[in-house]
């Protein structure tokens, strides 16, 4: 016990009748422990410091007294370790005690020590030499000193000396330790003391003993008693110290033998299942390599069932004897047979009892089931032999059903089963009474074993270590049963019979010897000499006959005494088993087999083990079920299984809610997702009517009172661990006896009838009569869920939904403690998944963040042992046996070690283990194949490795399992989820099997290839050839084959030893295949998503499977956003690179431009080449972006690892789309660059011109030596300028109406001879002036749904018309909006968008009357803005125009120029003005748009084209007004943009985020300025014209400086270098700052129109996708990019608002095409010939439309919302009537509208 601790013991008197006692109560505490190891520190003259270790046990706090001699002790309390003492006196000696004190005042003898105080050191002054008193300090403990003192007088006389000896104090030993306590010794270690030891004394005491002076012969230290040691310096002069104390307890055999085999610490926190179940390093460690793994190597043998479990030892102890073998080849023969066994070796039987010391109740129980399941004997008295104690293991036996068949049943073929604890059998003992040379348990395997089937259910000598001294399980008693199978010939006994076996000699276990003579028939006892022994056996309250065996061949064999024996107890003959010479070893087994029968034939002595428990108390033996928690649950049960009578009654009373009404729900759910009884009934209004009725179902299931008996079992569960699994124990078994003994006879008339009967109806009547009549604890846990489900229905405020909220963490809590839990109600064949997933998120808030799991799952044809499989493999208990097969499927949770943590990564395993598919239950029903198809999806979705168990006898079965297993994988392939598959072969027991199997393996193969094209083709998806196709499966690793179970004839067949090792290497291989993982295990949320959308994917259709969950959507989100983050940087990354190669190209050709080139398309092809290698490089690196993405573990990448062909095709083709763009761009620079060439040549030559004409003027003026004023100089200025411009001639003018027509005309080249027909009759310039009309008859809308059609097709072709005029006038406006001159690329570029648009628009059908006319309109108006653009810039750039521009500063400079003077200031200001403030300005302009683009896309609502899906509908959603709604739904693209351009807006409108980006590129352009300054500074040359050229230079590549204005600034100009640098400087930052202050000022709309990039546009080409819209409903596609193959929208909308109406009553639609797709509705259109098609078959018309059914029923209230409140508007709008609106849509409130886009859009 735990030392200074209270017990409380109770003793209960119980009579014959049951009756009790009052209990007589007694409280104890036991001693608590003196401190350890007390240490002195900081010794001075008056304190010192104290500090010991915490002892053993509870402490309240601790008592510490002190005294000197003669003093009374002083005394202090504390609760901490250390004291510091004060006050004392110096030189004393103090002895020192501490003692532990509980907290009721009890006190623990002392520990003691002493010390002595300092004295300072004495150094006599002159007035103290004669003083009588001197003190002297450094003296060596323990050592003899002499002192002399001598008088001495003034004049130097001296005195005859004194002397004295005196020897100083010994000092405590210090630093005891005890170490090596063994049976006979215990070693002290102390340090050496200070000082002269002579010796050492060691005395040792115990409670009621005096003090033993180890010096002396003493006893044996006795196992289990505290001594107290202390440790005493004794010097030469026979002085002694003050002992130094410590204390030291002897191990016992039993904490011997613990701590030997490493479960010390069990002992008294004994060992649960969920330790036991866990999986860590040993779970794969074949042999154990030290004694502390042979607990766990038996345990793991035993729970996987095999028989060689007991056959455990070190692999050390084999490995010496062979090692020595090899390395003396010449063994001495003599050494060889003298050599003893090692006493190292363990019994198996200590493991055993050891392991059942130190294990819980349900370990206990566990253990027994599988040890009988082995046909281990197991305990039945489990002996303590440190208390000489020993324990009934009534509970342990609990769970072990036994089935047998009597021979008196052996006729009708009928069979008893029931538990073994409450099964009335004879039970014959065996026992040992002093020596025998017989061996008791090889003969008692040799009675219970038929010679063609030999089994050792006992450990005897003979066995593996079962020579092993026994070192704690003598005094068990072990029990083992010999069952009939009701066949004469083979049973060795006529009746059952029970065998129990004692170890030990009995003499020395009376108390067990006396129960086994109580409550056995007969008592075998095995003795060869019985000469002082007789008299344990002549007791007369012993009940049972005794057999005396003995063996005359034996040593100790004493005839005369065994007569007298047998005389005294009056023993007959028949009583006298002798195994004699003559008498073989055979005949001595029979005889004894012939006396037990004899025994069980005639003896009315028989009686249950739960009897047992009475004559047990009598004889003071404790029962396991006598405990608190056990007896409590046990009534808790009781109360509940006791007012059972019929079964249907009880369930209709006690458990209402999952009945019928469940299953009404269940078939309402599913036919809201199929549809199958929709008839001509509108969707929504049905889709309505259903879910009125769960409203009602759930309000009934919510005006029942909780039962009586579902009160009892909450609140039975609600109660601690301990006793809250001994209910569910309880529970279990006693619903399992109720099932026994109620549907036996039922089950065996379906049985027959399955067989039999053709009828099917009778078989459902019979089914649903099992059903009805089951009851398992599965079904109150139904109930518990049923009651939640129907609660949170209520509104949140509502008490009766409140008080439940607390359910799902209790189970969770089960879950965790490792209780299997009910996913797929069997029954119902439905999930409440309110009820699992809330479970689920309980227990995911308990283990966060030690939350990820990995699935094992089982599927297979009913009763080919699935869950055998698993029990086996994993030690689990799913239920195999009482009642019926496996239901629906169960879910359990085993903890991963942190040892195997880093290989699997993930922190639990969760095993299902489902019912049969193919189950005879379910095969005669008509949903059976339907049913067995929604469990096989939904494990294998949720499933990392499926184990696929076939039974090989039935190969029709098998291929039905496959059929439905391929379909399941298929799906999974589908949603990016690859599970990994291992097929079980069972009942193969061949060693050759896997061999010789090699051609079933491939036929195998051949079959499920086949299966996966046929399942491929039922699914739409013929790509998929071969089954590897869907999953990884390898067929020479993936089958196994595994021997039957049983290892000959049940009941008295053990399990088959291949089984349990074939088993045991299928785990090793899932275990091993789940390491090799590339991804990362689901945490619990994540396994709950995939749990519900799965189990709603799969209520939608048999063979309709096609969804995105929240996980994949997650995945599929994230990689777009990384995606669309490297596609940002490729493209931001080529615009700056098309910036630097625009500028190179406007800078081409001037006097400072760096390039060498002279032929400007040589530089074009240049950059050509250069952007061509860029762009190859960088998609390069998108796909090795892409690859390293696809390869990490985190972030569920496998589920979109479908989409990552269209990703990398979409790299591609950004390269093409970029490489297009650019080539065009700097294509349209160097053609404008080579117009401009032209034209500034023409005004550069008359700048000359102008030049030479001022400076001839000068001179003339200057020649005249006249000083001539300002109004004079004007005049002759005049005079020259006037020359000079009537030599420049105007530009002519291009006619863009020429080459707009010659390229419509090209483009309609290819539509025939209409079209030229067409454009012949109406002249371009006519066309475009008036708004574009549709006129009737040149088109008609091309879908026409069933039963309604859409708006009228000229209004829908009008809007089409308008938006493409509309997108064009944008384009054009933008061209026109860059002042360049016209080109013929302009044009061809719109004609292209023309085309384009119309493409995206074939659901409109036209002719190429009104192509021609369209395109005639807008090539018209775009001439026309063309044509002026074309003149605007001539008239710009014409150099009559731009010289004239200058006039006034030429003169200027002119005048400057003859008066001489200084213009440096002037100079400076005008070159920064001209040329650099535009440069910089352009630069910032062509830079700002990229920057503006990656900011937003920084938001998260411009992430990706989903995000932005939801941003604006949220938007929408807010605003709430219906003219946004209507304008978004008609003109989606107008609307799309304007919102993009007012995010922008709103973005850079609120804070200085515009002002910064600006600025940022300003400081970049002033600092690169600045630093060319600088450069050319550095330059020799003083000339002003090559300082600015080297400035120009080096900002070539940045700036585009125009070169008329540098030209233009460069004539006239006398400044001086270093004066106008100086002054270019001051212009520079002046030129900054006048910047800054525009851009302050600047609107941010009006700015965004200027950018040469502009950020909307590009972030509505990024956003707006492929544009394609939803053939039905018009939604928006929302693929990322822009080569997927498929198209999809998250959120599909009723048709009503798109304008669509019922022909007959012209009411606007509310049907969705996301539940139409599941529907029988039809549809049809020009791509279906104008014939109805079914919309269940959409894909067949729109293959690349992927429209999935509503993941949930709540997907769509956001469209609901909007048309509930706007119906009046649309109908308005569209010139149609109201829609009729279910009553249900109108409970749909703003919150849910909100909350279904968030769920939809996958947004947390």
């Amino acid at each position: 016990m735990t030392p200074g601790t209270e017990y409380t013991f109770s003793i209960t008197r119980v009579s014959d009748n049951g009756a009790e006692s009052k209990p007589a109560i007694a409280s104890v505490t036991t001693d608590p422990l003196p401190p350890v190891e007390i240490r002195v520190s900081d010794i001075g003259s008056e304190s010192l410091s104290l500090q010991w270790d915490t002892p053993p046990g509870e402490v309240d706090s601790y008592i510490v007294t002190w005294r000197s001699e003669g003093e009374a002790d002083q005394e202090l309390t504390t609760q901490e370790n250390s004291l510091t003492i004060s006050n004392l006196k110096l030189g004393l000696r103090y002895f020192l005690q501490v003692f532990t004190q509980l907290k009721n005042g009890r006190r623990s003898a002392p520990a003691v020590t002493s010390v002595c105080t300092n004295v300072p050191n004495f150094q006599p002054n002159e007035s103290e030499k004669d003083s009588s008193f001197v003190g002297v300090d450094g003296q060596i403990p323990g050592a003899e000193y002499m002192f002399s003192i001598t008088r001495v007088a003034a004049n130097g006389a001296q005195w005859k000396s004194d002397s004295i000896t005196v020897f100083t104090d010994p000092v405590l030993p210090v630093k005891i330790n005890v170490s090596d306590v063994s049976n006979e010794s215990v070693s002290l270690h102390f340090q050496s003391a200070a000082g002269e030891v002579k010796q050492y004394i060691v005395k040792c005491s115990s409670e009621g003993e005096t003090d033993q002076d180890l010096q002396k012969n003493t006893n044996s230290p006795r196992p289990g008693v505290c001594y107290s040691l202390q440790v005493s310096i004794k010097l030469n002069n026979g002085t002694r110290s003050d002992p130094a104390a410590t204390s030291a307890s002897k191990k016992t055999q039993l904490e011997s033998l613990l701590e030997h085999l490493g479960l010390e610490q069990y002992f008294r926190k004994n060992l649960s299942m969920s330790q036991i179940l866990e999986i860590n390093e040993r779970s794969f460690t074949d042999e154990p390599k030290c004694y502390s793994d042979l607990p766990w190597c038996f345990v793991k043998k035993l729970l996987m069932f095999n028989v060689t479990a007991r056959n455990v030892k070190c692999t050390s102890e084999g490995d010496s004897n062979s090692k020595a073998t090899s390395d003396n080849l010449n063994l001495d023969l003599n050494n060889l047979i003298a050599s003893p066994v090692s006493g190292d070796r363990l019994n198996p039987l200590d493991i055993i009892t050891a392991l059942f010391l130190c294990s819980d109740g349900f370990v206990q129980q566990e253990l027994t089931l599988k040890m009988s399941m082995c046909q281990f004997s197991v305990p039945l008295l489990l002996p303590n032999c440190d208390t000489q104690q020993c324990t009934l293991m009534l509970w342990a036996m609990r769970d072990i059903v036994k089935k047998y068949r009597p021979q008196s049943l052996s006729e009708s073929k009928g069979f008893k089963e029931d538990r073994i604890v409450v099964s009335e059998l004879p039970m014959i003992s065996f026992v040992r009474l002093g020596e025998c040379s017989l061996s008791k348990s090889e003969i008692l395997n040799k009675l219970l074993s038929s010679s063609q089937q030999y089994h050792d259910a006992f450990v005897h000598h003979n066995m593996e270590c079962g020579d092993s001294p026994r070192r704690i399980s003598n005094g068990l008693v072990e029990i083992s049963w010999y069952l009939t199978c009701g066949n004469k010939n083979m049973d060795i006994f006529s009746e059952p019979v029970a065998v129990a076996n004692l170890r030990g000699d009995a003499a020395s276990f009376e108390t067990q010897y006396s129960f086994l003579c109580q409550t056995s028939a007969a008592v075998f006892v095995f003795s060869d000499n019985l000469e002082s022994e007789y008299t344990l056996l002549n007791n007369q309250n012993h009940k049972s006959q005794i057999f005396l065996v003995g063996n005359k061949q034996g040593t100790y064999f004493n005839a005369d005494a065994l007569k007298q024996g047998a005389t005294r107890l009056g023993l007959q003959k028949k009583n006298l088993i002798i195994k004699t010479q003559q008498k073989s070893y055979a005949q001595f087994i029979k005889k004894i087999k012939s006396s037990i029968n004899d025994i069980v034939q005639n003896s009315k002595m028989k009686m249950k083990i739960e009897q047992m428990a009475d004559i047990a108390h009598e004889l003071g033996i404790m029962v396991d079920e006598d405990c608190p928690e056990c007896q409590t649950a046990k009534r808790n049960a009781d109360a509940i299984t006791a007012e059972i009578q019929d079964t249907l009654k009880y369930k209709e009373n006690q458990l209402p809610r999952q009945g019928q009404i469940w299953k009404q729900l269940t078939m309402l759910e599913k036919e809201e997702f199929r549809l199958q009884n929709l008839g001509s009934e509108n969707i929504e209004n049905y889709k309505s009517k259903l879910q009125k009725q769960k409203t009602q179902l759930r309000a009934k299931q919510n005006s029942s009172d909780m039962s009586d008996a579902m009160t009892c079992f909450i609140n039975a569960i609600s109660r601690p661990g301990t006793e809250r699994c001994y209910f569910l124990k309880w529970m279990r078994m006693n619903l399992d006896n109720l099932s026994r003994d109620k549907l036996s006879d039922l089950r065996e008339l379906y049985k027959h009838k399955c067989e039999s009967s053709t009828n099917k109806e009778e078989i459902k009547d019979i089914d649903k009569q099992l059903s009805s009549s089951s009851l398992g604890i599965e079904h109150f846990f139904r109930e518990m869920g049923q009651i939640y489900e129907a609660s949170v229905s209520l509104p949140e405020t509502n008490p009766s939904r409140q008080q439940l909220q607390h359910l799902p963490k209790l189970c969770a809590q089960l879950l965790l403690d490792g209780f299997p839990v009910e996913l797929v109600d069997g029954d119902a064949s439905n999930i409440p998944l309110r009820w699992v997933s809330d479970v689920l998120s309980q227990l995911n808030e308990m283990v966060s963040p030690k939350n990820k799991v990995l699935v094992v799952t089982v599927l297979g044809v009913q009763s080919t042992g699935k869950s055998t499989l698993l029990n086996t493999m994993f030690g689990v208990q799913f239920a195999v046996s009482s009642g019926r097969c496996t239901r629906g499927a169960f879910m359990l949770l085993i903890r991963i070690n942190e040892d195997v943590k880093t290989v699997l990564n993930c922190d639990f395993m969760v095993i299902i283990d489902t019912e049969g598919l193919k189950s005879p239950e379910l095969s005669q029903l008509d949903n059976s194949y339907e049913h067995d198809n929604e469990l096989a999806t939904l494990v294998v979705g949720l499933s990392d490795i499926t184990i696929v168990n076939i039974a090989m006898e039935n190969i029709t079965d098998m291929k039905d399992i496959l059929q439905i297993v391929v379909h399941a994988f298929l799906r999974m392939k589908e949603v990016g989820k690859k599970p990994k598959c291992q097929f079980v072969h069972q009942n193969v027991s061949d060693v050759s099997a896997h061999e010789k199997n090699s051609r079933d393996r491939k036929l195998l193969l051949e079959q499920l290839n086949e299966m996966t094209q046929a399942a491929a083709k039922l699914e739409s998806k013929e790509n998929y050839k071969s089954f590897t196709d869907v999953m990884d499966y390898d067929p020479a690793t993936g089958n196994w084959y595994i021997p039957g179970l049983w290892n000959g004839n049940p009941p008295m067949a053990p399990v088959n030893a291949g089984y349990s090792e074939a088993v045991y290497e299928l785990k090793k291989n899932v275990i091993q295949l789940l390491g090799n993982r590339q991804s990362s295990g689901n945490n619990i949320m994540e396994f709950t998503e995939w749990m519900r959308s799965l189990w709603n994917a799969v209520k939608h259709e048999n063979f309709s499977f096609s969804y995105r969950n929240s996980l994949v959507a997650d995945a599929y989100m994230k990689l777009c956003t990384e995606f669309n983050k490297s596609e940002w940087e490729f493209k931001k990354e080529m615009h700056t690179w098309v910036i630097q190669a625009e500028t190179r190209i406007s800078n081409f050709g001037a006097v400072f431009a760096k390039t060498e080139m002279s032929d400007i398309r040589e530089l074009l092809t240049c950059l050509k080449t250069e952007a061509s290698t860029k762009l190859t490089d960088w998609e390069k690196k998108l796909l090795e972006n892409l690859t390293k993405y696809f390869e990490q573990t985190e972030g569920h990448v496998y589920l979109v690892e479908g989409y990552r062909e269209e990703f990398s095709d979409s790299a591609r083709s950004l390269h093409q789309e970029i490489e297009s763009s650019t080539f065009n761009q700097i294509t349209s620079a160097t053609e404008i660059k080579e117009e401009m060439t032209e034209v500034e040549k023409i005004k550069e030559n008359h700048t000359n011109e102008i030049e030479k004409a001022v400076s001839s003027l000068i001179n003339e003026c200057r020649k005249k030596n006249v000083q001539m004023t300002d109004e004079e100089l004007d005049d002759e200025y005049e005079k020259i300028w006037n020359q000079t411009m009537s030599k420049i001639s105007k530009q002519e003018l291009t006619s863009v109406f020429t080459s707009v027509s010659y390229y419509l005309k090209q483009n309609l080249a290819n539509r025939g001879s209409r079209a030229c027909e067409l454009l012949s009759q109406k002249q371009l310039e006519d066309c475009g002036l008036e708004p574009f009309k549709v006129t009737v008859g040149v088109v008609r809308q091309r879908y026409m749904m069933n039963f309604f059609f859409g708006q009228d097709s000229r209004l829908v072709c009008q809007n089409m018309s308008d938006n493409i005029i509309e997108a064009c006038k944008k384009v054009v406006a933008e061209k026109t909006s860059k002042h360049t001159s016209y080109h013929e690329t302009d044009i061809q570029e719109i004609l292209h968008l023309i085309d384009e648009k119309l493409q995206n628009n074939q659901d409109v059908h036209t002719d190429i009357t009104f192509e021609v006319s369209l395109k005639q309109h807008i090539c018209g108006f775009a001439a026309r803005e063309f044509q002026k653009m074309h003149e605007e810039f001539l008239q710009v750039n014409d150099p009559y125009t731009c010289l004239n521009q200058n006039k006034n500063k030429f003169c200027a400079d002119f005048k400057d120029l003859f008066h001489k003077r200084d213009q440096c200031q002037k100079k400076a200001e005008e070159f920064t003005n001209r040329c650099l403030k535009p440069a910089v300005e352009d630069f910032v302009k062509r830079s700002l748009g990229p920057d503006i683009i990656g900011e937003i896309m920084t938001m998260q609502q411009f992430s990706t084209r989903t995000l932005f899906q939801f941003s604006v509908l949220k938007d929408l959603l807010e605003k709430d007004t219906f003219e946004d709604y209507y304008s978004y739904i008609s003109s989606y693209e107008d609307y799309v943009k304007k919102w993009i351009l007012d995010q922008i807006v709103s973005h850079f409108s609120n804070g200085s985020k515009m002002s910064e980006s600006e600025d940022q590129r300003l400081q970049s352009n002033i600092n690169s300025i600045n630093a060319a300054i600088n450069k050319a500074k550095t330059e020799k040359s003083d000339d002003l014209k090559t300082f600015v050229e080297d400035v120009c230079r080096e900002l070539s590549d940045k700036l585009v400086i125009n070169q008329y204005a540098l030209g233009a600034f460069m004539i006239l100009n006398n400044a001086d270098r270093d004066q106008f640098a100086h002054w270019l400087t001051e212009s520079v930052t002046n030129m900054a700052q006048t910047i800054r202050e525009e851009f302050k000022t600047s609107d941010i709309e009006v700015e965004l129109q200027h950018l040469h990039v502009k950020p909307q546009n590009e972030l509505f080409t990024k956003l707006i996708g492929c544009g394609k819209l939803c053939p039905f409903c018009k939604s928006p596609c929302e693929a990322e990019g822009t080569k997927h193959t498929e198209h999809f929208a998250s959120l599909h909308r009723p048709q009503g608002l798109g304008g669509y109406r019922w022909t007959t009553t012209n009411k606007l639609l509310i049907d969705i095409c996301s539940s139409l797709v599941v529907s029988n509705c039809r549809f049809c259109c020009d791509a279906t010939n104008n014939s109805y098609h079914p919309y269940r078959h959409y894909r067949e018309i729109f293959p690349d439309w992927k429209i999935p059914p509503d993941g949930s029923l709540q997907a769509s209230e956001y469209w609901k919302f909007i048309i509930i409140n706007f119906n009046k508007d649309f109908a308005k709008k569209y010139n149609a009537n109201p829609a009729d609106i279910p009553d249900t849509w109108y409970k749909i409130t703003r919150k849910q509208a909100e909350d279904s886009l968030k769920e939809t859009f996958n947004i947390n």
